[in-house]
């Protein structure tokens, strides 16, 4: 199983995954949450890039005075140093690990050579293109991580603890088992509990999926996670923090992440095979001809070597990639979409299978009036009138969308006896006719015979002394551009579009139908959501990806597992997005095929640059080994390649949403 994980887990990647300095040079790699770690990040990027600038500065002196001797070599030492000493220490470092063929080795076996041949501003050069690509990767990498840090808090902030008749606010983890803790109106629930006083509605959707509120009174259970929507309640704690639900779903968020083996960039497993081919034809250049040929002076033929050498390097290659892939990021946040690492990006040319949750993903998660059905003689208008009367005082969210749908000053004089009956609804006088409005259980209450709706969504009853007047069907509606992301996704080729929710079977069909979704499967709770994912892992092909969709901390699990998850930015919970590897940060659906038409444009022009960077490397190695190329040519072949993959990048950041 656990090698079956690894292995579809892998993602496509040739950016920046995995891939950092111990240098000063480099942003950090770890994926730290903190704030200060991107300002440790930043505080890096200027200081590298302070160090090239001065030694840009020191080696351009070197080159323009006519120094000779020691003081030629010191200078152009010092500046060697400054921009390329984190290089060489990678480089000794790694040959330590037994990890010697890499980009480093490489670059600092070509730039000594060039020393050897007394070639210093060769040696320099080479040097600084190679640290501005690196640089450019660093600033890519900070910049995506700090726009996604500035969204994320995925903990409770605090908990209003009950200390005699005072409250005061402590940290969740402060709080003990069987202390009481206020939570208001707005306020997230810290802990998981017991009310043991007041009653209000609880939005559940983030953990639960639900997309109607619930309803809590006392000796209810209360869950981390759940957001008060209108009462002041008193919960009794029955966890402590690192206990509680959010915590777990949080904890096993990580432990999903950490079965996600990126795979080496593109580059490194170029370099594994590249580097010793390099070094070893460099070698034979230097030995063998002098042995072979007649009049060879082994002198000619090292210089002619080490300029293969320095040749050799791949800067424009290593350049090239972290640039294409940095403008798709950039193109994709330009549209409102964050993606966490170039790797992402490359997976999203295999999706094959989108999986969406429901609630806030593919519908509002807002509640509207979709139905009026009145019962004998009252018309649809009579009958709103009634129910909006009857809600006046609720701060129910159903309640606040009858209001809504009623649109008409309500006038309170109007009303007398207003009694709201816990769990079952209202029940008051309006013109002095006894009007109930609620769920079935306060039509059974009153011995109501009433009809059973077959439509989705939320139904109220209303009855009129004591008379059956009809129903009004609430539900959640879906988003303005939900059906245009079903349309766009299958338009790219996508195999097969599946929505999973927590919601009732008859909302999720009536949802998937609307939509034309291939497969619904509803009444799943988290851990059903993983199961489902499973199942479709082990139906596709291994080369192939499946996105998830989700908004919700009950979506967190499921986003670590797909290969790629994608999560509602906008309006979705801290978890999510932290789960995530994509963000959506405008909360529309349709925006999950622009980034996948983003991501084959930027592997379209990554590949582009890699062969041209490569062609152009090809023929200058082919003319060093015959000495046709001295080193000086081969730098600014380098920086024409280089120039050119920057140029052919930049258009991966021109990308229509359409």
């Amino acid at each position: 199983m656990r090698a079956k994980e690894e292995h579809e887990h892998k993602h496509a990647s040739s950016g920046h995954e995995g891939h950092s300095h111990d240098s000063g040079g480099h942003a950090d790699d770890s994926d730290g949450h903190e704030g200060h770690s991107h300002d440790a990040g930043k505080e890096k990027i200027r200081i590298m890039i302070i160090r090239l600038a001065v030694g840009a500065v020191v080696a351009g002196a070197g080159m323009l005075g006519s120094f000779t001797g020691w003081l030629e070599l010191s200078i152009f030492l010092a500046a060697y140093l400054l921009i390329g000493g984190d290089i060489v220490l990678q480089a000794v470092k790694n040959i330590l690990r037994g990890q010697v063929f890499d980009e480093y080795f490489l670059m600092s076996v070509a730039t000594i050579g060039a020393f050897a041949i007394q070639q210093y501003p060769e040696g320099v050069a080479v040097m600084l293109f190679y640290q501005v690509g690196e640089l450019f990767q660093s600033i890519a990498i900070n910049r995506s991580r700090k726009s996604i840090s500035a969204l994320l808090d995925i903990r409770p902030d605090y908990a209003n603890l009950k200390a005699g008749n005072e409250t005061k606010r402590v940290s969740p983890e402060e709080v003990n088992i069987g202390d009481l803790i206020v939570v208001k109106p707005g306020e997230k629930v810290p802990l998981d509990g017991t009310v043991i006083e007041g009653s209000s509605a609880v939005d559940t959707s983030a953990l639960t999926g639900e997309s109607m509120p619930r309803e809590v009174e006392v000796k209810s259970e209360v869950l981390g996670g759940f957001i008060n929507k209108n009462g002041v309640i008193t919960v009794e704690v029955t966890k402590l923090f690192g206990e509680s639900t959010v915590s777990k779903i949080l904890e096993l968020v990580e432990n999903a992440s950490s079965k996600k083996a990126p795979t080496e960039k593109f580059i490194s497993k170029f370099a594994r095979y590249y580097t010793p081919v390099v070094v070893i034809v460099a070698l034979l250049l230097a030995v063998v001809p002098p042995l072979i040929l007649s009049g060879a002076a082994f002198s000619d033929w090292i210089y002619r070597a080490l300029v293969f050498l320095v040749i050799s390097c791949p800067c424009a290659l290593v350049v090239s990639i972290p640039l294409g892939f940095f403008g798709g990021i950039g193109a994709a946040s330009k549209t409102g979409i964050l993606v966490k690492g170039s790797n992402y990006l490359e997976a999203l040319n295999n999706v094959k299978y989108v999986v969406f949750d429901k609630t806030g993903t593919l519908t509002k998660g807002a509640f509207k009036v979709t139905g009026i059905n009145p019962a004998g003689e009252l018309s649809d208008a009579e009958l709103l009138e009634y129910a909006a009367f009857a809600e006046l005082h609720s701060t129910h969210p159903i309640a606040e969308s009858i209001r809504v749908a009623y649109g008409k000053e309500i006038r309170e004089d109007q009303l007398e006896g207003y009694n709201e009956i816990s769990g079952h609804g209202i029940q008051v006088k309006v013109q002095g006719k006894e009007v109930l409005a609620g769920n079935i259980k306060l039509m059974n209450k009153y011995s109501i015979p009433f009809e059973t709706p077959d439509e989705a969504g939320t139904v109220i009853h209303v009855a009129i002394d004591k008379k059956y007047a009809g129903y009004i069907v609430i539900s959640d509606e879906i988003k303005d551009d939900s059906a245009k992301a079903v349309r766009s996704l299958k338009e790219l080729g996508i195999k097969k579009i599946v929505m999973l929710t927590g919601d009732a079977k008859a909302v999720g069909d009536s949802v998937g139908q609307q939509l034309g979704i291939d497969e619904v499967h509803a009444e799943l709770l988290p851990q059903h959501k993983v199961e489902e994912i499973e199942k479709l892992m082990q139906s596709k092909s291994p080369k192939e990806k499946i996105i998830f969709v989700g908004d919700g901390i009950n979506d967190t699990p499921v986003l670590a597992r797909a290969d790629v998850g994608i999560a509602m930015g906008g309006l979705g919970s801290d978890a999510a997005i932290e789960a995530a590897d994509i963000v959506i940060m405008t909360d529309e659906p349709s925006k999950i095929s622009t980034a996948i038409r983003i991501a084959k444009r930027t592997r379209r022009i990554v590949w582009q640059n890699i062969i041209f960077a490569l062609s152009v490397k090809a023929i200058f190695l082919i003319l060093g080994a015959f000495g046709f190329a001295t080193m000086w040519e081969a730098v600014f072949s380098d920086v024409g390649v280089t120039v050119i993959a920057v140029l052919n990048a930049m258009r991966v950041l021109k990308v229509s949403e359409s």
